[in-house]
């Protein structure tokens, strides 16, 4: 379990999915003790050594990861055999830029010392309203160098599964449109992918018996809890046929609107 740029433990959704069967654990990745203060040049060798311990125990890794937590995910994925699928919510497609503390741009993540190619952030984005929306800021940035999405985009056709899930309200970042991408990325590839939508949810989907979680950055995150609630719930069951599929295997992409594939 990877969350987002909160850097808090998602404990509640690692607790819920052990309850469904799996051993499940959420780690931090930023702010603890030798690690990034903030969310940049974050070694990947931080997950793929979870990925290592794991696998000496369990017969597939699954990798969960929420907004920035899902973007580890699968590029961790993308560059580690044992990882055998990916759910990722409110995904990205490519890598982002991360600021460190002095305010430099760089990436989130760092490969055998080296930063992984990234999308900076257009100097003439501004996140609108109060409180902020960031997703005109990932927009505009996207929209103005697509040489660098090229460079930046996740090799996602090389993980097995990947489950996607995202609301079209988001307003941290445009999710839907970063997973159809993925999914985009993969059918060239032969490689199916499930996506699953709501119209009005937001960057958080809430799963059934999960807590709604205010923790983070203030932020306009979008969606309403009926509607967050309702995206989690959709969600849920592809979840759970994706962390209990044999070995090799994954969910079905199921058709209609939410879920859709």
């Amino acid at each position: 379990m990877l969350g987002g740029s909160s850097g808090r433990i998602d404990d509640a959704r690692a607790q819920l999915l052990a309850a469904q069967g799996a051993l499940a654990e959420s780690i931090r990745w930023f702010g603890g003790a030798g690690q990034q203060p903030a969310p940049f040049e974050v070694p990947l060798e931080t997950f793929q050594q979870r990925v290592e311990l794991l696998a000496r125990d369990c017969d597939r890794i699954v990798l969960v990861g929420t907004s920035f937590g899902a973007e580890a995910a699968l590029v961790t994925a993308a560059v580690t055999p044992a990882v055998c699928a990916v759910a990722a919510f409110a995904p990205s497609d490519v890598v982002w830029a991360g600021v460190t503390p002095e305010g430099r741009q760089t990436s989130h993540w760092t490969l055998g010392g080296e930063p992984l190619p990234f999308v900076p952030f257009v100097e003439s984005a501004e996140p609108q309203g109060d409180p902020p929306s960031f997703r005109p800021v990932y927009e505009a940035s996207r929209a103005a160098q697509p040489d660098a999405v090229a460079r930046a985009t996740i090799a996602v056709e090389r993980i097995p599964h990947v489950l996607c899930v995202a609301g079209g309200d988001d307003q941290v970042w445009p999710s839907v449109a970063h997973a159809e991408a993925i999914r985009d990325r993969r059918a060239a590839s032969g490689r199916p992918t499930t996506v699953v939508v709501d119209p009005d949810a937001g960057h958080r989907a809430v799963l059934p018996g999960e807590p709604v979680v205010t923790a983070g950055q203030r932020m306009a995150r979008g969606g309403s809890q009926d509607a967050d609630h309702r995206l989690g719930a959709a969600a849920w069951p592809v979840l759970l046929e994706l962390l209990s599929a044999p070995a090799g295997a994954g969910p079905a992409p199921t058709p209609g609107p939410a879920p859709a594939s």
